[in-house]
């Protein structure tokens, strides 16, 4: 593992570079539980942004068999596709049949994107259900072929500006479903940890660009602290 710092716009790279797939997800598990149990410790509760996707799905399973006070987890998402509540491409639906079904996080402590609703009237709701949250303990992210991260496309609003919306209405994704709804990137950046997960061969020229810093989604995530790329050492 090797973890190079590099400045890609204002943002800040720590790069985390695995050998395999596996390695990579078991290391995730370890971070997000770690910074539980400080949160847990610091704070009395633990506020944690989830991602969709097939590798936070394998880190997730890995949590489900974890031992860890979930009785002080939180648990959002960063987007959500505009499907009905139990559809299985819903990203709360993977997380619930994955893992939070599993264990004892509080149900009233879960807190689903209502994208069944439509985009706008799900984007105002979510809005208000985070506004207590000045920042998120942990947002786990990914990266798309294209750059995007959450659902926030190229071509499209990212929600950057310091007055941008915490959650955003998204029409027309260039990838189905087109009606969407995800945190903003200022909201993503309101975070203690980011930690951004990364496999696959379609992603290399989407990592080329972040490392050249070209303008994609995933750069506009700026927290203080910076951003951590847990990533596939041959993408590097």
């Amino acid at each position: 593992m090797h973890s190079p710092t590099n400045q890609t716009s204002m943002q800040t790279c720590r790069w985390h570079g695995y050998a395999t797939v596996a390695e990579l997800e078991r290391a995730a598990a370890q971070v997000i539980l770690r910074a539980a149990s400080l949160a847990i410790r610091q704070r009395g509760s633990f506020h944690i942004v989830l991602a969709g996707g097939t590798t936070p799905g394998n880190v997730y399973d890995l949590l489900r068999k974890a031992d860890a006070d979930w009785a002080a987890w939180h648990v959002y998402f960063g987007d959500e596709r505009s499907r009905p509540a139990d559809h299985p491409e819903r990203n709360s639906r993977m997380a619930e049949h994955i893992w939070l079904d599993a264990v004892d996080i509080p149900r009233k402590q879960i807190h689903p994107i209502p994208a069944e609703h439509g985009a706008e009237i799900a984007a105002n709701n979510y809005a208000q259900a985070i506004n207590g949250i000045e920042l998120f303990d942990l947002v786990l992210l990914g990266l798309g072929e294209d750059g995007h991260t959450a659902s926030l496309f190229p071509d499209h609003e990212w929600g950057e500006a310091s007055d941008a919306p915490a959650v955003l209405a998204v029409h027309d994704a260039p990838k189905p479903p087109s009606d969407r709804v995800s945190l903003s990137a200022q909201r993503l950046s309101a975070a203690r940890q980011v930690m951004f997960l990364v496999t696959g061969e379609t992603k290399r020229q989407a990592v080329k660009d972040w490392h050249n810093g070209i303008n994609i989604p995933a750069t506009a995530i700026d927290p203080p602290n910076g951003v951590d790329v847990y990533i596939e050492a041959k993408l590097l």
